[in-house]
């Protein structure tokens, strides 16, 4: 405990001197003592999709990052529970863009992949492709689940956009419309994007303490001073600070038990 908050009050003297005379020597200093931070979310976050550590790691890092340039000292609240949610939406949003059109259930993809390998184990003991009924054979599979893994496996492979989409009689049509023309456009799925996250945030504010939510959402959401919200509740600034980082504590823990309970889609 003595070392965490040693570290810590490192970190705010590193923060200050940053805020006050950015340089890199400064930010890398303050990326090496926050490394735990982002190690932590990042293996939260891999234990839920199938995409490497590393990546997720190396993401977070950019979120930290991001987090160390917008951190305002003076602001009263801890680094930490300023800096995970750009951490974990850094990653997020990693994931969102790597994200399959169609999600595979993990046994699914395991069994993709040793399908392959004993395919091949076959051909070379039989000398001719194997059939689906001892590929399922061999994995100790029915037939019926061998086919949904294979029809599963194919149906993430993206196809082009450019494939054309229209009904056979029309097949040869220089004006058949193409896949990319069915599509929702890029500026409205990020709208989707942000709207999940608007929704997420407001469900986790709503189960904070009444007063706590409008302080936080006088501040940051409608960007009014403390000073001017100390003055509407009837507080001093002092408690407003002390409630808005109790607060941001709180959130940042539900918003990553909303994640770790979030259903897998398959």
């Amino acid at each position: 405990m003595a070392y965490q908050t040693t570290l810590q009050s490192q970190s705010m003297e590193l923060l200050v001197s940053y805020q006050q005379e950015p340089s890199v020597r400064l930010r890398n200093r303050l990326v090496r003592l926050n490394m735990g931070l982002v190690r932590k979310v990042a293996h939260r976050l891999a234990n839920q999709c199938a995409e490497p550590y590393e990546d997720l790691e190396q993401c977070g890092y950019m979120g930290l990052i991001t987090a160390i340039e917008r951190f305002d000292p003076t602001q009263g609240y801890a680094f930490s529970s300023f800096a995970v949610p750009y951490i974990r939406g850094e990653i997020l949003h990693f994931l969102r863009d790597r994200a399959n059109t169609v999600r595979v259930p993990r046994r699914w993809q395991q069994l993709s992949r040793e399908g392959a390998k004993v395919r091949q184990a076959l051909v070379m003991e039989l000398g001719r492709q194997p059939s689906d009924q001892e590929i399922a054979d061999a994995l100790d599979l029915s037939m019926n689940e061998w086919r949904s893994v294979k029809l599963a496996a194919s149906n993430r492979t993206p196809l082009s956009l450019n494939a054309r989409v229209s009904s056979s009689h029309h097949q040869q049509s220089e004006s058949a419309m193409t896949l990319g023309d069915t599509l929702t456009d890029t500026h409205y799925q990020i709208l989707q994007v942000n709207e999940e996250d608007r929704i997420e945030l407001q469900h986790a504010l709503n189960q904070l303490e009444d007063k706590t939510r409008e302080m936080i959402e006088s501040v940051f959401f409608h960007h009014l001073s403390r000073q001017e919200v100390a003055k509407r509740i009837g507080v001093s600034p002092v408690t407003v600070t002390r409630r808005i980082k109790k607060g941001i504590d709180e959130l940042v823990e539900l918003l990553q038990n909303q994640a770790q309970v979030q259903p897998t889609v398959s």
